[in-house]
């Protein structure tokens, strides 16, 4: 029987040699099959990276600006969700129109830089939507059904449904996830109201993430099974006393493999100049309490003192708001690459001033510049 030193000197002759072998033979299988992946997607086969506490990121000036015609003088793009399918961009938007109506328009392009030229579809061309009041659209893949769903506000959340997401004709008549509103949103949104609905699904359940305006973020749950109804059990998951601390837009992702999600919501920079950026917080569930991660004015996710931009230093925007981050793929997990975070985002000349609907936002790409992974 071997003693120790004799299992340990064998143990370690047995590592060199493996070592020689990878040296002289290359990668096995396993390495070679995770290899190929980050070549055809393009990232790491690992992406469990940490996020840093405190942020930095670079700008593009203004990617995709209104496109007005005779029938639809807007004024405004905004509340972007995209994705990349077949080779190309895909964003639905908000729109607002000079006399102060809303909603929703489409535009595609194979590479960012031709996304300012690319042609937009209105929606309401769509006679499934209609010329209705339709905002703050989230598109994304529910793989269990392989339907496309578009989640957005008719005034309570909706949700359209397509087998193909490139046709914006293809979208059918929105449907609610509530009968009602919930008593919790009655009892707590003041003057408020229920808006920006985010969903996202982990393996067992689906959840939908919304915003009052009055200082409250909330989650309601169902089963994937039964999804897209049974939405019940709508709690309070984050709130602050001043309404504007936690006000709307927000974000939910998994990050990577890690097990880990990230939540994005919008605030007002009541302590200074009142612009609107991102506050972060981190979950170890869907289900579970967020911790917060860069969640302050001195220390924000995004906002204009962690922003600079690739065209020089004059800032076109000083407001960072509603947005999505480009996704890894297409399905309801939502996953981000936490190694390489880009934001899609609607921002607007800082001398612009006048009622919301006639604010001219555009919509602008920001890279995350010191990722820790």
């Amino acid at each position: 029987m071997p003693t120790p030193r004799t299992r340990t000197f064998t143990a370690g002759l047995v590592l060199l040699l493996i070592a020689v072998a990878c040296l002289v033979l290359g990668p096995g299988p396993a390495a070679a099959t995770a290899g190929a992946t980050a070549a055809v997607t393009g990232t790491a086969p690992d992406r469990a990276g940490p996020l840093p506490g405190s942020f930095a990121w670079t700008s593009t000036g203004p990617l995709i600006s209104p496109e007005p015609d005779a029938a639809h003088p807007i004024v405004s793009v905004k509340d972007p969700t995209v994705f990349r399918y077949k080779n190309r961009w895909h964003v639905y938007a908000t729109t607002a129109d000079t006399a102060g109506r809303w909603s929703l328009a489409y535009t595609s392009f194979a590479d960012w830089s031709q996304a300012a030229s690319a042609p937009q579809t209105f929606l309401d061309a769509n006679p499934n939507i209609g010329d209705r009041y339709a905002a703050a659209p989230q598109v994304f893949y529910f793989a269990p059904q392989q339907t496309w769903y578009m989640v957005y506000q008719t005034g309570p959340p909706s949700y359209s449904t397509t087998k193909d997401p490139t046709n914006p004709g293809s979208w059918s008549a929105p449907k609610y996830f509530f009968d009602s509103e919930p008593q919790v949103v009655t009892d707590n949104k003041g003057t408020g109201g229920w808006l920006d609905f985010w969903t996202i699904c982990d393996q067992r359940d689906c959840y939908l993430f919304f915003s009052d305006d009055n200082g409250h973020q909330y989650r309601s749950r169902t089963t994937r099974a039964e999804f897209p109804g049974g939405f019940r059990d709508t709690a309070i998951v984050l709130s602050e006393p001043n309404r504007f601390d936690l006000f709307e837009a927000s974000n939910v992702y998994r990050l990577g493999d890690s097990g880990k999600y990230l939540m994005l919501v919008e605030a007002l920079a009541t302590g200074s100049d009142w612009r609107r950026y991102f506050r972060a917080w981190t979950s170890d569930s869907l289900g579970g309490a967020w911790t917060p991660l860069a969640d302050t004015e001195a220390n924000p996710f995004i906002r204009s003192g962690n922003v600079t931009f690739a065209d020089g230093p004059s800032a076109w925007t000083k407001d960072f708001s509603h947005g999505e981050m480009i996704r890894d793929g297409v399905d309801q997990t939502l996953t981000i690459d936490p190694c390489r975070l880009r934001y899609v985002y609607q921002g607007l000349d800082p001398a612009s001033s006048g009622p919301y609907s006639q604010l001219p936002w555009r919509l602008g790409l920001l890279t995350q510049t010191n990722a820790t992974c």
